[in-house]
């Protein structure tokens, strides 16, 4: 087969995928691993898949405001067999307010995770920016509670299906409290949650070392891609403690020491 077959062939499977993605969002219906279906599917190709979907939602009117970096955690790259984190992008129909209650009814198996988001001043279109000049870029930082669901049943995923699904990212709430990002270690920064299956712990340094480790690696990779971080947008710079289940009736407290107490409750 040549090439040019080959590509063909390839685009309409990642439209395919792109259209059963959609579907199962739209209708909260989970759907088989694309992965198994699919095993030849790198991590490219599941990017290409993501950049369908949320192509889509662009097309109806959804409106970008940040990113969000996943597997963070060495454990979990280690599960799905990569050396990188992973990112998806995040739309201003995202965003949960504290106090305004998670409609679980809109979503197949919500997880909820703690993590310190980022805003940025100006944008960040330089691939080589050092670590000292990101820090210098962070308009303000703030505690977030990011909101994760996959298409694919039962969780069952791997690397491919979640990238594809947007990176798994659904939802997130924020509270009233913004900081200033100088002197603080963000690896030291501890959260505690409190939850219907019990208590967790966590601290910045689970997220890649520290959350501006993660944000610095989202940053060179955007700037690859030729699509950087924009003034005013935000960054979700992954979980600082393990996922929590969410069901419907539930509340769970997030309690990032020193800052602000965040509460997610769903209906």
């Amino acid at each position: 087969m040549s090439r040019c077959s080959l590509n063909e062939q390839f685009n309409e499977q990642f439209d395919a995928v792109a259209q059963r993605i959609i579907k199962a969002r739209t209708d909260a219906c989970a759907i088989d691993p694309i992965s198994a279906e699919y095993p030849q599917f790198d991590m490219d190709d599941a990017y290409a898949i993501q950049q369908r979907v949320n192509a889509r939602r662009i097309a109806d009117g959804g409106r970008v405001v940040g990113y969000k970096i996943g597997l963070t955690s060495k454990a979990v790259q280690e599960q799905l067999g990569v050396g990188q984190p992973d990112y998806g992008v995040l739309f201003a129909d995202m965003e949960l307010r504290q106090g305004e209650m998670l409609d679980c009814g809109r979503l197949i198996a919500p997880k909820a995770e703690g993590e310190i988001g980022f805003a940025f001043k100006n944008d960040i279109d330089r691939g080589d920016l050092t670590l000292m000049e990101l820090q210098a870029e962070i308009d303000f930082f703030f505690p977030v509670i990011e909101i994760v669901d996959s298409v694919v049943r039962d969780w069952k995923i791997g690397i491919v299906d979640t990238i594809a699904d947007n990176a798994s990212s659904a939802r997130y709430l924020v509270g009233a409290k913004t900081f200033s990002p100088r002197g603080v270690d963000f690896g030291a920064l501890e959260l505690s949650i409190s939850a219907p299956q019990g208590e967790l712990r966590g601290r910045g340094e689970a997220c890649l070392g520290n959350p501006l480790y993660a944000t610095h690696w989202l940053v060179k990779k955007l700037n690859e891609l030729e699509v950087p971080i924009k003034r005013g947008q935000i960054v979700l710079s992954g979980a600082m403690a393990p996922m929590v289940p969410i069901t419907p009736g539930c509340e769970i407290a997030f309690d990032f020491a020193g800052l602000e107490r965040l509460l997610l409750t769903a209906r």
